[in-house]
């Protein structure tokens, strides 16, 4: 009886011993199928519109960068030490969400007129909470056309909007709205001058809908203001002719507009074949008379 009570209490130990250690590998198999979540937000202003965070979530896994869909990220704003939270976001199929900051969330700067704003994310089983740090100060393009020696030009200044100082040696690129790429004007480079100035030619000929250009002078990812983009609209372009059919008779038009000769002929083919059929039954009609 002794010995049966040992062998029990032996087996219970062992047993013990046995589902913790399952439960710690489990664990640590948990912990280890966690991944790291990459945060990224980028500032966008575009003169008299919106501005914006671009936020981007990636994860290595299995040697692949992946974009992180479906998580919940939040936003906030960082004053004194204190983080205000402005909202929270999901983010699409591809890893990204677009914040707009709006202007009554009352976002604040720090002493040196600096926005510090800040987006995290609280982890899940899959992932690993994640945060990431966005600071910018204000600044603003200010665009023209204007024309000299009846050349038209593109004027651009840049200044910081706290100290109303020009910024000087920023380069800002020059590009004229198109569907699926901008065509990029003037100089790979255009720097500001000592008067926060550039002034980039606009080349004759560029077709534009009823002779319209929409130019977008822009300051790229810039690390102290973000992105910025001011928009001219321009009336210094070719008109676009419009050289489509679609309202014609034409086969790859509407069911409306279908050529003149598909329907006769289609009809033609309708009537001789109804007419054949019914010439068919009047003979069988006679023959079961007679």
């Amino acid at each position: 009886m002794k010995h049966q009570k040992t062998f029990g209490r032996t087996f219970l130990s062992w047993m013990g011993v046995v589902l913790l250690c399952i439960g710690s590998q489990n664990l640590f198999s948990q912990n280890e199928e966690k991944y790291r979540v990459r945060l990224r937000s980028d500032y966008v202003k575009i003169m008299d519109g919106d501005a914006y965070l671009n936020i981007k979530a990636t994860a290595r896994i299995e040697d692949e960068t992946l974009p992180v869909p479906n998580i919940e990220i939040e936003i906030y704003n960082e004053v004194e030490g204190e983080e205000v939270v402005l909202g929270n976001i999901t983010t699409n199929m591809n890893g990204e969400s677009k914040f707009i900051l709006h202007k009554s969330m009352g976002i604040k700067a720090d002493s040196t007129n600096t926005y510090n704003l800040g987006i995290s994310f609280n982890g899940n089983d899959r992932y690993r909470k994640a945060s990431k740090s966005t600071s910018f100060k204000e600044a603003q393009i200010i665009a023209n056309l204007i024309t000299k020696d009846s050349i038209n030009y593109i004027s651009a200044t840049l200044k910081e909007t706290a100290s109303d100082s020009v910024l000087a040696g920023e380069s800002l690129d020059v590009q004229i709205q198109r569907l699926f790429k901008p065509l990029k004007i003037g100089e790979e480079f255009n720097f500001t001058d000592e008067n926060g100035t550039i002034l980039v030619p606009v080349e004759e000929g560029i077709p534009g809908m009823d002779g319209k250009l929409t130019i977008e002078v822009v300051l790229n990812d810039s690390d102290a203001y973000g992105t910025l983009k001011d928009i001219v609209i321009a009336p210094v372009g070719i008109p676009i002719v419009d050289e489509s059919t679609f309202d014609q008779r034409k086969m790859w038009s509407t069911r409306d507009k279908t050529p003149l000769f598909l329907l006769i002929f289609v009809n033609a083919i309708i009537f001789v074949v109804w007419g054949l059929f019914i010439y068919l039954i009047a003979n069988l009609y006679r023959i079961t008379k007679n």
